[in-house]
């Protein structure tokens, strides 16, 4: 009986963990889609993909990425709670910024900024922010070194609204993919940001 309990208990979590995801309110540059999520790394998960168009049209894309929401109710040990957010993000920068030595370290800052921004509670974040220069040789030489930037990040949300950490990620995708932050309150016009 207690198992049925706290099973329905964390079915009901995470039902309004959906809602709370399905209600985050978004910048009209962004394009959310919900895709299958993994099902063997927790009981509960939702899973995102998410693009930041640089016109209405949706032809040109900024960046993208994935967020993902884990919820276990047993609160497994390395998490240090019962919830867990893993995402990607990724977008072509300009080359310059490939040689700059504090890139990884300024991508990292994004993704805590934008969960101070938010005053979001976590625990346990982790991550890795790469970059991928790729230069083209023989028959391809005509083709201009390009750079991208990948953060690679998970934490734990310690607090009951999960569409934040939405927005908190989203506002890292939007940053990567060099849009100017909104004041709250403010609206974007649609049109090229780049």
């Amino acid at each position: 009986m207690a198992t049925r309990t706290v099973s329905q208990s964390a079915s009901e979590d995470f039902s309004r963990a959906l809602a709370s995801l399905h209600a985050a309110a978004l910048r009209p540059e962004l394009r959310l889609t919900e895709v299958p999520a993994p099902s063997r790394i927790a009981p509960y998960a939702v899973a995102l993909t998410a693009d930041v168009l640089a016109d209405p049209s949706g032809e040109e894309e900024l960046a993208s990425g994935r967020f993902v929401l884990l919820h276990d109710p047993s609160c497994p040990e390395p998490w240090g709670g019962a919830w867990r957010a893993v995402t990607f993000a990724r977008a072509d920068l300009e080359p310059e910024f490939g040689a700059d030595p504090l890139l990884g370290e300024v991508g990292w800052t994004w993704l805590e900024e934008a969960l101070a921004e938010h005053d979001l509670d976590y625990v346990g974040a982790a991550g890795t922010v790469t970059r991928v220069i790729s230069e083209s040789f023989g028959s391809m030489s005509d083709r201009p070194a390009t750079v991208e930037v990948e953060v690679r990040a998970s934490w734990t949300p310690l607090d009951d609204d999960p569409g934040e950490h939405l927005r908190a990620w989203c506002d890292v995708l939007c940053t990567i993919a060099g849009l100017p932050p909104l004041p709250e309150g403010v609206v974007a016009f649609p049109g090229r940001r780049r």
